[in-house]
């Protein structure tokens, strides 16, 4: 069953996702935009005390269900101290370099209320510095953010209301073109969101019958390596992670298609439900390619290292320049959606992953038989080549 993604509608929640700061510990108003949005679509979202988001889209069973999960949160800073000039000493909230924090304007959440800002590297005027601005290091220990108010002492800013531990959100700064191309900070992962609600409005307009229950989850500290560590219930049998995958030199994925992850740090996927994804791909008609990732982890890695006995893959949509200056294009998003669609109305091939304890009856095999792998006619049956 082939069912119809609408374009138009997942850009559209991508543009309003992206206008909604969600630093990681930052992440209420986006979890009120994302609740309202699948309460219109017709679900009942669930929240944590935190504000995890679980919203089950009931199928035929309930027992041996699926999840599709995405992250709310995205890279931002805190305020590591106010300094002698007024200005703010800042460290990343999630893994990434301030070599992409120069420059960029943000927003700090104090407890008078949000101000505007800069960050900029410690020496930033040419005219002053000369030919330090090149050589000054990148880390963040050399950049500081400038306040846009009258401060030029630690005092003046602290009386701001401005202190120690402030949430910094960094803008995302996003630009749609007409070929396709999204340039934008945080599309890691609220393109992934936008993706999992385009398969819900698409699921629920056609309308679609799923063989059993689908949980739709949201998570809110993936980027600290929390993700969906607390979200699962023994009821999911299976989990497809949603988010991005990383085009860059020495990697198969693509800014096109679905990218199916086999690896990451933590270890392989599973194998069986890998395969299901790449099995539908081929029968639905959705591009796609397989890829390793070395230095990454997902919502995955966070619900198998809790404990949770589920498997687990990854489809991504390629992102060039992850955690950085990042691009996508939404070629990708529809083909991921439209996996993701796909996937939730499958019938379901591992009838025993409805019980969390059961007898090997029913288990599943790996093909481990000898490939057929014949000699070319031209080395003869001997294995000698004939000239």
């Amino acid at each position: 069953m082939s069912i119809e993604i609408d374009e138009a509608y997942l850009k559209r929640q991508l543009e309003a996702l992206l206008r909604i700061a969600s630093p990681t510990g930052y992440t209420d108003e986006i979890v009120h935009y994302c609740s309202g949005e699948l309460e219109r679509l017709g679900l009942k979202p669930e929240l944590t005390r935190r504000g995890a988001i679980r919203a089950v889209r009931q199928g035929s069973r309930r027992h041996g269900a699926r999840a599709m999960v995405t992250h709310l949160d995205t890279l931002g800073a805190q305020v590591k101290s106010v300094k002698d000039n007024g200005r703010l000493e800042v460290v990343p909230i999630g893994h990434w370099s301030a070599r992409f924090a120069e420059g960029a304007r943000v927003t700090v959440f104090s407890s008078a209320g949000s101000f505007r800002g800069t960050i900029l590297p410690i020496k930033a005027s040419g005219h002053t510095f000369n030919d330090e601005v090149d050589t000054l290091p990148v880390g963040w220990r050399y950049v500081e953010l400038r306040i846009d108010a009258v401060t030029t002492s630690r005092q003046e800013t602290l009386a701001l209301g401005i202190d120690v531990g402030d949430v910094i959100a960094i803008d995302p700064a996003p630009e749609f073109l007409e070929n396709g191309f999204i340039n934008s900070r945080h599309l890691d992962d609220k393109a992934g969101v936008a993706i999992a609600l385009a398969a819900i409005e698409a699921l629920e307009r056609t309308p679609a019958t799923t063989p059993v229950d689908t949980y739709w989850l949201f998570t809110i500290a993936e980027e600290v390596g929390v993700g969906a560590s607390s979200i699962l219930t023994g009821d999911i049998a299976s989990m497809l992670t949603i988010d991005n995958g990383t085009s860059a030199p020495g990697q198969n994925s693509a800014e096109f298609g679905v990218t199916i992850a086999m690896a990451d740090q933590s270890g392989p996927f599973d194998y069986h439900l890998t395969k299901k994804l790449v099995d539908l791909c081929q029968s639905e008609g959705i591009p796609y390619q397989k890829d390793v990732f070395r230095y990454y982890r997902s919502d995955s890695a966070s619900a198998i290292e809790a404990g949770h006995d589920v498997r687990t893959a990854l489809a991504t949509f390629g992102i060039d320049a992850s955690h950085g200056y990042e691009r996508i294009h939404m070629h990708a998003l529809v083909s991921v959606a439209r996996l993701v669609a796909a996937f939730a109305v499958s019938r379901v091939e591992i009838k025993r992953d409805a019980r969390e304890i059961s007898g090997v009856e029913g288990f599943t095999h790996q093909p481990t038989e000898e490939a057929d792998n014949p000699l070319p006619p031209e080395f003869g049956s001997t294995g000698s080549r004939n000239t």
